[in-house]
């Protein structure tokens, strides 16, 4: 991975354990914009509705936009669902997960979508793959202020990753290679950029994700 740059974020050295931890509560969390995603933004084959985008300005990752245009982020650092304005430059609602249950997120944002003409019900439809299993699925709530650092820490990973692998796509691009925008994807939780290429094969094209290595796997 490339590193180094202006704005490349220095790392605190936070407990591996305790890094874990934290991300597990936000694997879980960024779950919400895979819902909301696969509830409101057109499907795409390869799933690629579902993924999202960091936003260095919010410290987090955001939805596509949702059929109402308006889309949906998590901050990573205090695990804060925004629900943003049509233009995407500030957020009209948030929602703090720290404290509440999935079942209080869920009514804050159905309530919150509903409103705005979508069918909350759609939130509801089970997802396509199983997480590693975590006490908030169970009704517990999340708990920021127990890993406060960590998340700091983990959307320094996220924002340092996101830095570097944009660089490589551009470097790609400039190589004349296809290579996708650098995206989450909410299963797995981690950034990639996908580059394709021809192959041996003239009607056959070849591909390579080029992503962060995740050392913090639950």
């Amino acid at each position: 991975m490339i590193m180094g740059g202006s704005d490349w974020r220095p790392f605190r050295g936070v407990d591996k354990r305790r890094l874990s931890v934290a991300r597990l509560q936000a694997h879980h969390a960024v779950q919400w914009l895979a819902r909301a995603a696969r509830a409101y933004v057109p499907p795409e084959p390869d799933d690629g509705h579902t993924n999202l985008g960091w936003d260095n300005t919010l410290d987090g990752f955001t939805t596509h936009c949702l059929k109402n245009g308006m889309p949906l982020s998590l901050k990573i650092a205090d695990l804060t669902l925004v629900l943003h304005g049509h233009d995407r430059t500030a957020g009209i609602q948030s929602f703090s997960l720290n404290g509440r249950t999935d079942a209080q997120a869920r009514q804050w944002l159905g309530e919150q979508l509903g409103a705005r003409g979508l069918d909350a019900h759609a939130l509801d439809a089970p997802p396509p793959h199983e997480l590693t299993a975590h006490a908030v699925t169970q009704g517990t709530t999340y708990s920021v202020a127990d890993v406060a650092d960590a998340l700091r820490e983990l959307s320094t990973w996220f924002a340092n990753a996101e830095l570097s692998l944009v660089r490589i796509q551009r470097q790609m691009v400039g190589r004349k290679l296809a290579a996708s925008d650098v995206r989450c994807w909410p299963h797995h939780f981690d950034l990639a950029t996908l580059v394709s290429f021809p192959a041996r094969d003239a009607d056959a094209i070849g591909y390579v994700g080029v992503g962060g290595i995740d050392t913090l796997s639950e």
